[in-house]
């Protein structure tokens, strides 16, 4: 559906088109000469996937929340160390992952023992980046927390990885920036903590 519809006024529809098309690179650099409407742009672009991002890490959705609010003022207050030599997103990712580690490491002491005691479910393994798709709500809720709580279980720099590749879906270049490792470590970890998660989801068949 074209959301850009002629019944739009013409200068609206105009401005629209343009925004729409713009890179994120293209957006943080208008921003950086003034421009709060490609802030805006940038913050709807982000704000879901960064809470997507940061929730897995913290495993606390006002905790999360709180990250990723901070993740958005440092955009705005330190846009001017934002250099177009590297992808706008790797930078908003940077920024959020350092600041959910930040959380973690004031949380070290806490274990997260998520439903341990629960039996086996009969289930296909998935880690999925949406939200798992099933008509048994109840069902749905186990599996999803017992996906996260394999997750959490994951050592950092194994879950933060993960996190990038397989719910947030970049690349494996990218996400060497992000936690600035070699890419072979990266496709590494990546490979042993899929392998951590299929053990602990294991009764997920």
């Amino acid at each position: 559906m074209n959301h850009y519809s002629a019944n739009s006024s013409s200068r609206s529809s105009q401005h629209m088109d343009k925004q729409f098309v713009f890179t994120d690179e293209e957006l943080i650099a208008r921003f950086q000469n003034g421009d709060e409407q490609a802030y805006v742009e940038l913050v709807n672009r982000y704000r879901d996937r960064l809470m997507t991002f940061v929730y897995r890490f913290v495993n606390d959705e006002v905790i999360a929340e709180d990250i990723v609010q901070d993740t958005l003022v440092k955009l705005y207050t330190h846009k001017d160390y934002y250099r177009n030599i590297a992808k706008f997103s790797t930078w908003i990712y940077t920024i959020a992952a350092n600041l959910a580690k930040t959380e973690l490491r004031k949380k070290k002491s806490r274990k997260v023992t998520y439903l341990s005691q629960m039996g086996p479910e009969e289930r296909d393994y998935e880690l999925p980046a949406v939200e798992p798709d099933t008509d048994e709500l109840a069902q749905s809720e186990y599996i999803e927390n017992k996906i996260q709580a394999a997750i959490q279980k994951l050592p950092l720099h194994f879950r933060t990885v993960t996190i990038l590749r397989d719910i947030q879906e970049l690349s494996y270049e990218e996400i060497s920036k992000i936690v600035d490792v070699p890419l072979g470590t990266v496709k590494s970890r990546i490979n042993r903590a899929r392998i951590q998660l299929q053990k602990e989801l294991k009764d997920l068949k």
